[in-house]
């Protein structure tokens, strides 16, 4: 398995990351209605809760480009180049968004779906 691959599995994991930070960041979680006492939470750990939320929502999109590359014969360097890039500003990401670090944290974002785009555009040119 490519590594561009396996970053699909980090990518798949990493919002679970973020979830607990959420969960166990801001006190006695409730198990029994998670929804509910996410939403009542404030500072970090609603913060980390919304930075799980993104990652879902950035996971489809980013999978879809690395497997779209991979069946059309990408350059493989360039497809795990980008996978790896991609991980670790969704890591840089949720890290400024825990920290409140807003502008940073929209950089992050824009470069991580520079690589989707960047994904896309070389399996165009395959």
């Amino acid at each position: 398995m490519s590594l561009g691959y396996w970053m699909v599995l980090v990518a798949a994991i990493l919002p679970m990351a973020f979830a607990g930070a959420a969960k166990f960041g801001g006190g006695q979680f409730d198990n029994a209605r998670p929804r509910e006492w996410l939403d009542r939470q404030e500072g970090w750990p609603k913060r980390a809760h919304w930075a799980q939320q993104n990652g879902y929502e950035a996971f489809p999109p980013f999978a879809a480009a690395v497997i779209i590359a991979h069946q059309v014969g990408a350059a493989q360097g360039l497809i795990d180049t980008l996978a790896v890039l991609f991980v670790l500003l969704r890591i840089a990401y949720g890290l400024f968004y825990i920290g409140d670090q807003a502008n940073l944290r929209s950089l992050a974002w824009m470069a991580a779906f520079a690589c989707i785009i960047g994904l896309f555009l070389a399996a165009a040119a395959a």
